[in-house]
């Protein structure tokens, strides 16, 4: 005899109409609801108006950017293509220093406002155990530098950054998960604290990684001398970028995070120590963080109130590629990297910061990969949507 079918319970199906962006369902809705505003975060601004404001750009920058520092690049193609250079690889540095930031932040939905100071921190100690192994403080030649003599200081900072990190997380945040203030002012306090004991161990004055002889190369493009080490560190985000989606897509424990974000109580039931995944997830991020620190300290030593610049820039790439989206921080990476790049070379110098808060304004938030909305903070903040994923209630009315 077979067994009755047993029909799933309405509420799931309902579930699964509603269009939830972890599903697939399209949502049935009558004709006096709209869609949802994540499907259509698109739509609001229409193809053509993007494409009318590309081509506007790429007319003032090819033709029109008389009176800018670079000028019309018809004119002289070989400064916009440095500037193009610079914006790529200025994305990787961005990239490098906020991928950390996003596991962290944007996947793990913890607040560490100390991301800054681990960056700064790993190039501070990177910097003191290079000279260490010189026995020398000042006048390191690049020429007197191997390829070990700089990534055995990358690699002893980033661990410091690392396991400071990790102390961070296991003394302050775990105990405070899903408080976000409260992780916010516990971290800012610690960033103030180790901005001190920095100021008084290094000193105020700004240092500088040495990069290893065999990278400190130019090369001519149109003209125009360009430095090897920037194509380098292009070539370190690349190889974090593939890693880290190896990691997250292609592992047991990728998998383990992404479920355990949604569903931390379902993973426990499932046997998995999720205290241990996440606390493995925040050591990662803040030895990024220390990887993107000594990259920083290379290519433009460091100095108090590093920190916070780099914070800043951690958090502009996040909130504009979206939390949680590797792709979105690379996205937002390049973004970023392409205003900064370009703002003070083809526009008057009076807009380009302009342009970079503008751009910082917009916030893009992703759920599984999908976008569920994009706007200003006041848009998001108000969308049901994301009241709905983030915070399991319904929009304040």
């Amino acid at each position: 005899m077979k067994p009755a079918r047993i029909d799933p319970p309405q509420a799931a199906h309902d579930d699964a109409e509603e269009g939830s962006p972890r599903t697939n369902a399209s949502p049935r809705r009558g004709p006096g609801h709209s869609a949802p505003r994540g499907r259509t975060a698109l739509r609001r601004l229409p193809v053509w108006a993007v494409g009318l404001a590309v081509t506007a750009v790429a007319v003032w920058v090819g033709f029109l950017a008389d009176g800018t520092p670079a000028g019309p690049a018809a004119e002289d193609p070989g400064k916009f293509l440095v500037t193009v250079l610079d914006a790529v690889t200025f994305a990787g540095l961005l990239f490098v220093a906020a991928s950390g930031f996003t596991l962290i932040f944007g996947l793990m939905r913890t607040v560490n406002m100390a991301h800054g100071s681990l960056f700064l921190l790993a190039a501070y100690l990177a910097i003191r155990v290079q000279e260490a192994m010189f026995g020398q403080s000042r006048n390191i030649e690049p020429a007197q530098v191997g390829v070990l003599d700089w990534l055995v200081p990358m690699l002893a900072g980033a661990g410091v950054a690392a396991v400071a990190g990790l102390a961070i997380q296991q003394l302050f945040l775990q105990w405070n998960e899903g408080q976000e203030l409260r992780q916010a002012l516990m971290t800012l306090a610690l960033t103030v604290v180790l901005a001190d004991q920095m100021l008084r161990e290094f000193g105020g004055l700004a240092q500088t990684m040495v990069w290893p002889g065999a990278i400190t190369h130019f090369f001519s493009v149109q003209g125009e001398r360009y430095p090897v080490t920037r194509l380098f560190i292009l070539g370190v985000a690349v190889l974090v970028g593939m890693l880290l989606w190896l990691w997250l897509t292609r592992t047991g424990m990728g998998t383990v995070i992404r479920a355990g974000v949604d569903d931390r109580e379902m993973v426990r039931g499932l046997g998995i120590n999720i205290k241990l995944v996440f606390a493995i997830t925040f050591f990662v991020g803040s030895f990024l963080a220390g990887v993107g620190g000594v990259l920083g300290a290379s290519f433009a030593g460091a100095a108090p109130g590093t920190d916070g610049n780099w914070l800043l820039n951690s958090l502009v790439v996040v909130i504009v590629g979206g939390l949680g989206s590797l792709r979105g921080a690379a996205a937002g990476s390049l973004l970023y990297g392409t205003v900064v790049a370009f703002s003070p070379a083809y526009l008057p110098s009076e807009y380009s910061y302009y342009v970079a808060f503008r751009i910082a304004q917009r916030v893009v938030v992703m759920a599984d990969g999908q976008q569920v909305t994009a706007g200003t903070p006041a848009q998001v903040r108000g969308d049901p949507h994301v009241h709905r994923i983030y915070l399991g209630t319904e929009a304040p009315v």
